[in-house]
């Protein structure tokens, strides 16, 4: 993966980089899955945080939990969600959604040092996703909620070894300087 490579994968439609990881241990719970596939999700989700090397827990002290997925069969359920409003940040979430063709929505809450705070994630599976396999869907899941990515992005090994990079202890939480794309790609060269 080159710099300039990694550095679009960080920049925004309004050519703002950021690239930020979790500065604390990630809690995950799952809503609307069927009990068959939570041990897929539960899965993926810590085999690929202890990938990166990042510890994933019960439960957080602050939130209880910090990373959150939502699976829905129309974006309406979205309105039994409690204190959704509060809870986004974003006003009238369920109706924007129903108003696009999206199937999946991420927002990211960050910490005071820039880092990942919560990270929620809504998925429509009446639409293209109906028919993912659980275990590759669980796996992009756990890689869009690893780092501040600004595009969507596939599951390959490439990605996994940008995000075991990102989560080096000597790289800072977040940053928005577009020059740390060179300090990942020198560490995945490392590799």
């Amino acid at each position: 993966m080159t710099p300039e490579r990694i550095a679009a994968l960080f920049t925004g439609e309004d050519g703002a980089f950021l690239c930020a990881r979790w500065g604390r241990p990630v809690a995950p719970v799952i809503f609307g899955l069927a009990d068959e596939s939570l041990d897929i999700f539960r899965s993926a989700i810590r085999a690929g945080y202890a990938h990166a090397g990042h510890p994933v827990v019960d439960t957080d002290p602050e939130m209880g939990s910090n990373l959150m997925l939502f699976f829905m069969r129309d974006w309406a359920e979205m309105d039994g969600v409690p204190d959704l409003d509060r809870l986004t940040g974003q006003p009238d979430l369920p109706a924007r959604l129903q108003g696009g063709e999206a199937d999946q929505y991420r927002l990211f809450r960050f910490d005071p040092d820039g880092g990942i705070r919560a990270c929620m994630i809504f998925l429509r599976m009446s639409g293209s996703l109906a028919k993912a396999h659980p275990a590759a869907l669980a796996e992009a899941l756990m890689m869009r909620s690893a780092l501040s990515f600004a595009r969507e992005i596939a599951p390959s090994p490439e990605l996994a070894a940008l995000i075991r990079a990102a989560y080096d202890p000597v790289l800072p939480v977040a940053t928005d300087q577009p020059a740390h794309a060179m300090r990942l790609a020198a560490r995945i060269m490392r590799d």
